[in-house]
């Protein structure tokens, strides 16, 4: 259980996953003011999204930075429905007032929106709109199981469910090898791409010999993010920087983990070897482009 937050439970009783229990952590926001005094365990219970995927489980974190809800499903031998305790989100059902976006991290899986069908493979995207009712998260193979990491946020307007590749996504090459941050940008969900209400999610990943992402760093107070690293070796690590740029501190980030930063806080991160990391944004705008740059000097 979160020390500043409730668990909130759902047992679903009417779908192929039937007893499976659903939990949804909440987590509150947080004054950068009190976060300058948070020793390390403190940071972690906040910002630090330990666990992602349990097998036959979804897995839930709602933030009230933005009410952005970070989680993933991980199909194994049952399929694995979105729904939790309505009430928490004040609902009738899941998406009613909200979007969706997935990226799928794992095996070969599907997910059936509304009764349709979508394939979506190996870091391929898939959004789904707004009052989209069933949504049932599947793995074509039990012994390769999809992993479906998730990004929800509320919603005004209802956008088309639209599925994207890697090949389709919006990309651009980064960096160099000579400061050890050689990257490929794919933007999925994003004002030139799919469309959404608020939600931004795309995903970046390093080329071999490079470690660090988003240095120079930024912030942008409009707009929340979290972080998700994956493509990351059992025995590597990354050390995620968060907190306001003169007040800097750092989460130790594991293979699949994920990080919420507050809009007041920088993101970036450094490891031990290359990783993937896929990131989403909601607030007040859509463009990606929308930052408050800090220059090195400014960091403390």
């Amino acid at each position: 259980m979160n020390v500043n937050g409730l668990n909130c439970t759902y047992t679903n009783e009417n779908t192929s996953a039937k007893g499976i229990e659903y939990v949804m952590e909440r987590r509150f926001a947080s004054h950068p003011n009190e976060v300058k005094q948070f020793d390390t365990e403190r940071l972690r219970k906040e910002f630090h999204i330990p666990v992602i995927f349990a097998p036959d489980e979804l897995k839930l974190v709602l933030t009230h930075e933005d009410r952005m809800i970070v989680g993933g499903a991980n199909p194994v031998n049952e399929d694995v429905v979105l729904t939790t305790d309505l009430k928490e989100l004040g609902v009738t059902y899941f998406l009613e007032r909200r979007e969706l976006g997935v990226i799928n991290v794992g095996g070969k899986g599907s997910i059936i929106v509304d009764g349709t069908e979508y394939e979506i493979d190996f870091k391929e995207c898939l959004y789904v709109g707004q009052g989209a009712k069933d949504v049932v998260f599947k793995s074509a193979d039990s012994a390769k199981p999809a992993k479906f990491y998730l990004n929800s946020a509320p919603a005004h307007q209802s956008y088309p469910t639209t599925k994207t590749t890697l090949e389709e996504s919006e990309s651009g090459a980064l960096g160099g090898l000579e400061n050890s941050n050689e990257r490929t940008i794919h933007r999925f969900i994003h004002t030139n791409g799919v469309q959404s209400a608020q939600l931004v999610m795309g995903m970046t990943q390093l080329k071999p010999g490079s470690m660090w992402n988003t240095m120079p760093s930024h912030t942008h107070p409009r707009r929340m993010e979290a972080y998700f690293y994956f493509d990351l070796p059992d025995d590597s690590i990354v050390f995620h920087l968060m907190g306001e740029p003169t007040e800097t501190r750092h989460i130790v980030m594991h293979n699949e983990q994920a990080v919420i930063s507050p809009s007041w806080s920088i993101h970036s991160g450094v490891g031990t070897h290359n990783y993937t990391f896929i990131w989403s944004m909601a607030g007040d705008n859509k463009r990606y482009d929308d930052m408050d740059p800090v220059g090195m000097k400014e960091l403390k």
